[in-house]
C-alpha cells in the first residue's frame, strides 16, 4: 500500500536507527530476515505478524484431515517430497526450532499488502517473549524476543501495520486442550468446571501481558523514530478449532471422536471452549485493544463450520480430495503423533491460514475500527468477509 514521505523530525532519527539496525541485526537473521540499512528514514515498505502459534503458521503443513497415515496421506500433507517427509518445505528453517514460520501464514498469505511480508512470531511465544530484552522480555527457542528483533525491521524498512497473536499460551491453551482430550480418553469426566477456573486465575495476569506487548511494540517504534501515525497495531483473537456439541458430526458415545475425527471432547466441553472460553478471551482482548488505542480484528467465528469434526466438513479420503470448499480449516488432534508433531494439532492449517491471510487483507484496508471476520459456507479464502464490531 502506497505511503506518505516521512516527516523531517523523523528523517533526524536515521543515524539512530541505522545503529538500531546494527544492534538488532544478529536477532534479525535468526528469523530469517536480512537487514538492509535504510535511507533517510525510509525503506520498503512493511507489514509485520508478531505473537505465538496461531499467527506463525503452526500446521500449515497440513491441508485438511485424513485417515491415511503414509504417503501424502491423500494430498493433506505438503511436506511430502515423493519418498519422504520434509517439514522445511513448509516451515523452511524454523522447522528445525519449532517456531513453525509456514509458507502459508498469516501474513504471507495476505497478499500484496506490502513490499515486504515479515513474520517475527514465534509457536508456543508468550507476551514475555514479545517484550523488549530490557524491559523484561526473554529469548525463546534460540531466538532474541520478538520486539527487539522488531527494532531491526522498523529500521531498515517503512512499518506500516504491526499485526499481533499473544496472550493464549500464558493462559495455558495447550494444557487446556490436553486436560480436556485427557478427560475423555482416561478419565470419561468434564474438564469445564476445573478449567474455567484455571482460566479465571490467570486471565488478568495474561491480558496485563497482552497490553505491555502493546506498549513495548509502540516503544520499539518510537526509539524507531515513527511518530504513531506512521504505523498501526491490530490485535487480534483466537478461532475456536471445535465445534459445538450439537455442531459435531460424531456421536458423543463411542471412539469415533477420537480414533476417527480428532476431537475427543465431550460435548459439554465442547460448548465451553466454543460459547464460553473463546468469547471471554476474545472480549478480554477487545478490551486490551480499547485501552490501548489499537485496532482490533475479532476471529471468534472464523471457523465457524470448517473446526474439526464439524458437521459442514469432511475427512479428506481416496474418494474425497482436499478442498478449500468442503475440508477442516483446522488440524485435528493427533495425540500418538502419527502424523507430524503433536504441537501442530487444534491449529488453523493451510486452508485456514489463507483465510486468516484474507482477513488481514481485508482489515488492511480499514484504516481504523474494529472488526469481526468470518467465512462463506462453501467457499474458500475468498469469502472471508468482515462486519463491524461496536
Amino acid at each position: 500500500m502506497p505511503r506518505t514521505p516521512h516527516s523531517t523530525a523523523r528523517r533526524l532519527v536515521t543515524a539512530r536507527r541505522l545503529v538500531t539496525t546494527a544492534l538488532a541485526a544478529g536477532a534479525l537473521l535468526t528469523a530469517g530476515i536480512a537487514p538492509t540499512a535504510a535511507a533517510n528514514g525510509s525503506g520498503p515498505t512493511a507489514v509485520v505478524s508478531m505473537g505465538d502459534s496461531y499467527i506463525s503458521g503452526e500446521a500449515g503443513r497440513w491441508q485438511g484431515n485424513s485417515l491415511t497415515t503414509s504417503g501424502n496421506r491423500n494430498g493433506t500433507d505438503r511436506a511430502w517430497t515423493g519418498s519422504a517427509y520434509d517439514p522445511s518445505r513448509v516451515y523452511g528453517t524454523t522447522a528445525a526450532n519449532g517456531c513453525h514460520r509456514s509458507d502459508s501464514a498469516e501474513v504471507k498469505s495476505a497478499g500484496p499488502i506490502a513490499s515486504a511480508l515479515i513474520n517475527l512470531a514465534c509457536s508456543g511465544a508468550t507476551t514475555r517473549n514479545v517484550f523488549r530484552a530490557s524491559n523484561g522480555g526473554v529469548a525463546y527457542k534460540g531466538e532474541a524476543p520478538q520486539a527487539d528483533q522488531l527494532a531491526a525491521v522498523a529500521a531498515s524498512h517503512d512499518v506500516g501495520t504491526i499485526v499481533l497473536s499473544v496472550g493464549g499460551n500464558d493462559l495455558g491453551f495447550a494444557d487446556i486442550i490436553r486436560s480436556c482430550a485427557t478427560d475423555y480418553i482416561v478419565w470419561y469426566s468434564y474438564c469445564h468446571d476445573d478449567q474455567q477456573t484455571e482460566v479465571d486465575a490467570k486471565i488478568d495476569a495474561a491480558m496485563a501481558g497482552v497490553g505491555k506487548s502493546v506498549d513495548e511494540i509502540r516503544a520499539v517504534m518510537t526509539a524507531a523514530g515513527y511518530a504513531a501515525s506512521d504505523y498501526r497495531i491490530v490485535l487480534q483473537s483466537y478461532p475456536s478449532p471445535i465445534p459445538r456439541g450439537a455442531e459435531n458430526r460424531y456421536p458423543e458415545s463411542g471412539w469415533s471422536r477420537t480414533n476417527t475425527g480428532g476431537c475427543p471432547f465431550w460435548n459439554l466441553d465442547a460448548d465451553w471452549a466454543r460459547d464460553t472460553l473463546v468469547p471471554q478471551v476474545s472480549n478480554r482482548l477487545k478490551g486490551v485493544a480499547a485501552a490501548k488505542g489499537v485496532q482490533f480484528m475479532d476471529l471468534r467465528d472464523m471457523l465457524q463450520g470448517r473446526e474439526v469434526c464439524a458437521k459442514t466438513s469432511k475427512l479428506v479420503s481416496a474418494t474425497v480430495p482436499a478442498s478449500a470448499a468442503t475440508s477442516e480449516w483446522a488440524r485435528w488432534i493427533d495425540p500418538n503423533e502419527t502424523q507430524g508433531p503433536i504441537q501442530e494439532n487444534v491449529h488453523p492449517n493451510h486452508y485456514g491460514q489463507l483465510a486468516l491471510g484474507r482477513c488481514l487483507a481485508l482489515i488492511q484496508a480499514k484504516p481504523s475500527g474494529n472488526f469481526s471476520c468470518r467465512n462463506t459456507a462453501g467457499a474458500g479464502a475468498s469469502g472471508m468477509y468482515l462486519t463491524a464490531v461496536s
